[in-house]
């Protein structure tokens, strides 16, 4: 059961932003019993009422036609890229075509080019964490998975198992990602 805003419990005190698996509280007494009876109440009182799901608007068709400015190029860089690395995924080998991504190392918007040298190609979820700075490459190639993926989401295990691995590099050393590009990847989007 989902409660409007103005009917949530209290957090606990002492109650840590970044709790990991394993806190748990008394529900016959203390913290633990007041949360409980506090959520029963609650949930009581909504039973007889609308399910707060039942109220929520859910969309449905489509929205407005816009304008939207492709990038020329972006299918040729991904081709370009998936034959540099001989369709593999540069951290994990993993070879199923739809899951591969060729990830930009510095935003397209900055470049203004599609480079093969500044591709790396990625897993789909590696390319996303890539993106948001949870993970990275540095100069010298090895993969790197900031400790915030755990703090953040309590996970990553899989993740972690592959830091500090070093990447695959395509056969032509002209392919290789640029170094200048990796350092800038770790010193402006990194969170590590």
């Amino acid at each position: 059961m989902f409660f409007p805003e103005h009917d949530w419990v209290a957090d606990a005190k002492g109650w840590a932003p970044n709790v990991v698996q394993g806190k748990t509280f008394d529900l016959s007494e203390g913290e633990g019993s007041r949360i409980w009876l506090q959520a029963l109440g609650r949930s009581a009182r909504r039973a007889s009422g609308p399910s707060i799901i039942a109220d929520l608007p859910i969309g449905s068709g489509y929205g407005p036609a816009m304008s939207v400015r492709p990038r020329l190029g972006q299918r040729s860089f991904r081709i370009a890229v998936l034959d540099s690395y001989a369709r593999k995924c540069a951290v994990t080998s993993e070879r199923t075509l739809p899951a591969l991504e060729a990830a930009h190392i510095r935003d397209y918007r900055d470049v203004k080019e599609h480079n093969i040298s500044n591709g790396i190609l990625f897993r789909a979820d590696i390319h996303k964490l890539f993106d948001a700075g949870y993970v990275t490459v540095t100069p010298d190639y090895h993969f790197e998975v900031s400790h915030r993926i755990k703090e953040k989401f309590e996970n990553g295990r899989d993740y972690y198992k592959l830091h500090g691995t070093e990447i695959r590099l395509p056969a032509n050393p002209a392919h290789k990602p640029l170094a200048d590009a990796l350092a800038w990847h770790n010193e402006e989007r990194f969170r590590g």
